[in-house]
């Protein structure tokens, strides 16, 4: 029975975890906060899409990330999914380029009129002329997913370790073997990292160079409030959801997805009310909607934006990325068994690690 050790408690980390012990590996996570999901995946928009992407290769990742959500949600019998579909909305050149990308790719979509658009979200103030509109994609709340994963992992037998800063790796030869904490080394067959933005220091310790970019953000939530919008409405980059609480979330910044800011706004709260304001200006009616809270969080984005996933060294493995939220997963799946011996994922292969120190 392998030995599996994985540094991080955030969604790719669980999901690992849970596919691991399913499997019948002996899984211990180690996580430097007081709780799971506290970094990247507790301040996430939750969106799961595949009509965002940056190549072909993640287009298709990110569509068999979509079908690896569905098959999690049967695995769990949770109802932490909602299958809503996205509104997008661009000017109508960008509109175009996008049906037609996607169109090639055989990605589903209806290109609505603005009346359609009013009628599926009648609270709007001014419903824009066209808009794509994709019912596959959804949501999730990835701190509740994730919070789901690890109960199940620990029930199957998982440790789980928090308040626990990794110190470095422990090497042997050319192998990884385990890891230093301040109590002391725990030995592994396999490291998996799956830190996020901690990656990089933990394999410099090796000598491996990770790339990272740095992608702070702010997710807003506002008060609940009677039901406005049944879709994600991607709208001019501006990315909006209600979830079943009745709250809206979005990123504060405008293309979140695609946003290459490097540093926080100088005035978050001022942003923030900003982004409120804008908000209010969106829906028909007086303006209504107050911050429930907001929260920063800098996303794991490798240097060229794509994932990061698979073997480092002997014994060692990555698993960094953004969309986490889409693809977190597949990964899981995908990733475990390469872990314990199966063939190499083709799926995969375009994001191995390797790229990054040829």
């Amino acid at each position: 029975m392998q030995q599996v050790v994985i540094i991080g408690a955030g969604l790719i980390g669980a999901g690992l975890a849970y596919r691991l012990t399913q499997a019948g590996a002996r899984v211990t996570v180690v996580e430097a906060q007081g709780a799971p999901a506290t970094q990247a995946s507790g301040h996430s928009f939750g969106w799961i899409n595949a009509s965002y992407y940056l190549t072909p290769a993640h287009h298709h990742l990110r569509v068999a990330g979509m079908a690896a959500h569905h098959r999690l949600s049967r695995d769990l019998d949770a109802d932490l999914w909602d299958w809503q579909g996205c509104l997008w909305v661009e000017d109508g050149p960008t509109l175009d380029q996008t049906a037609t990308d996607l169109s090639a790719f055989g990605y589903a979509f209806e290109d609505l009129s603005q009346a359609q658009i009013a009628t599926m979200v009648p609270a709007l103030a001014h419903p824009p002329p066209r808009a794509l509109n994709f019912r596959q994609e959804g949501a999730v709340d990835p701190a509740a997913l994730t919070r789901a994963l690890l109960a199940k992992a620990q029930a199957a037998g998982a440790t789980v370790m928090l308040n626990t800063p990794v110190l470095g790796l422990v090497q042997r030869g050319d192998a990884v073997c385990g890891l230093r904490l301040t109590t002391g080394e725990i030995a592994a067959d396999q490291v998996i990292v799956a830190a996020g933005t901690e990656a990089a220091p933990l394999l410099a310790g090796l000598g491996f160079a990770l790339p990272m970019l740095q992608r702070p953000g702010v997710i807003l939530a506002t008060q609940a409030v009677p039901p406005r919008l049944a879709p994600i409405l991607a709208l001019h980059g501006q990315e909006l959801r209600q979830d079943s609480l009745g709250r809206l979330w979005l990123p504060v910044a405008a293309h979140h997805q695609a946003d290459r800011a490097e540093t926080l706004p100088a005035n978050p709260q001022a942003s923030v009310n900003a982004a409120l304001q804008s908000l209010n200006a969106l829906f028909q009616g007086p303006p209504i909607l107050r911050a429930d809270h907001w929260a920063a969080a800098f996303r794991p984005v490798p240097g060229d934006g794509l994932p990061a996933l698979g073997p480092v060294t002997r014994g060692l493995w990555l698993a960094v990325l953004h969309s986490g939220v889409t693809l977190g997963p597949l990964v899981a799946e995908t990733l475990a068994a390469e872990v314990l011996g199966a063939r190499a994922s083709p799926l995969l292969s375009p994001f191995r690690p390797a790229r990054f120190w040829p």
